[in-house]
């Protein structure tokens, strides 16, 4: 099934063309606009606590539950947070530094939350790491898995999809074209958020070598993406990580930016297409407080 799929996109076949699971946005979520934002990050003094945090503007956040998940072992990092159609809130996270799998729980109310088998990565050789998965929906629902693994030569993002509509078996990861190190000596990216808009994907990811958040672009998830802009492109500065990109009320978009090094946490609008952006400005009360969120819209009535 995951092979199939990958031919499928590689081809430029619709995804119902292979049976692949529906996500919670239905397809009219270009004629709607957010009622709630949604957050999950891990804890800037704990990185096995994940806090949750809600907003009705994308811009003042409160907490949910401050420490709402710790996971049975290992690391919650890089919580990226999806409402399925089943009802169900589901994360999935990075487990270590040198994990072959990815973390996933559950959540109906997003305070209580419970751990799921975590999902292994089915390829072949040694991996030496498996990082920063980030949840992936098209415009009709349908959903993937963004992962950057790497085989000791920088990382390179892939897809995992889902082999049924219970998100418990999942394909082999297929390679991102167009991403991934450029050269030998090349960390490659990390952190890649897939956004659909006006018929394409485009990919929001960190250069390892420069620590800048770059942008691709492709006519399908998989690619092949071509570069379009690249360095400090937008005026966000460096180092940035955790490119979070969610739709705003009035018709914009917003990416929410994790400064590390700085310990601030930063957002920036853009109303033309992803081209230009407004100068970073921090995030109300989250400096200091979390890592490497990722900003979930939600569509419909909030649930409890």
């Amino acid at each position: 099934m995951g092979r199939r799929f990958a031919l499928a996109l590689l081809a430029g076949l619709p995804w119902q063309a292979v049976g692949t699971a529906t996500g919670a946005p239905k397809p009219d979520v270009a004629q709607r606009m957010p009622t709630r934002y949604t957050m999950t990050a891990f804890r800037a003094d704990s990185d096995t606590t994940m806090a949750v945090y809600e907003s009705v503007d994308g811009t003042r956040f409160t907490p949910v539950a401050e420490r709402a998940y710790t996971p049975p072992t290992g690391l919650v990092r890089d919580p990226s947070v999806m409402l399925h159609s089943d009802g169900w809130y589901h994360v999935t996270y990075t487990m270590a530094a040198d994990a072959t799998a990815i973390g996933m729980a559950r959540s109906r109310n997003r305070v209580d939350w419970t751990p799921l088998a975590p999902v292994p990565m089915l390829v072949s050789g040694r991996l030496e790491g498996t990082w920063a998965p980030e949840w992936y929906t098209d415009a009709a629902g349908r959903v993937g898995i963004v992962v950057s693994l790497t085989w000791g030569h920088g990382f390179t993002p892939h897809l995992l999809v889902p082999l049924g509509p219970d998100l418990t078996a999942w394909s082999p990861p297929i390679p991102l074209r167009g991403i991934g190190p450029r050269g030998p000596d090349s960390l490659g990216f990390i952190d890649t958020e897939l956004v659909p808009l006006d018929g394409r994907v485009y990919a929001f990811v960190k250069n390892e070598d420069t620590k800048l958040v770059e942008l691709a672009v492709a006519d399908h998830p998989l690619g092949p993406y071509r570069f379009v802009a690249q360095g400090d492109w937008a005026g966000w500065g460096g180092p940035r990580e955790g490119p979070s990109v969610v739709p705003l009320p009035d018709g914009g978009h917003r990416i929410h930016l994790d400064a590390y090094t700085e310990g601030r946490y930063l957002y920036s609008d853009s109303y033309d297409g992803f081209r230009t952006w407004s100068a970073p400005a921090e995030v109300p009360g989250l400096s200091g407080v979390v890592r490497h969120g990722t900003v979930l819209a939600e569509f419909d009535p909030p649930t409890p």
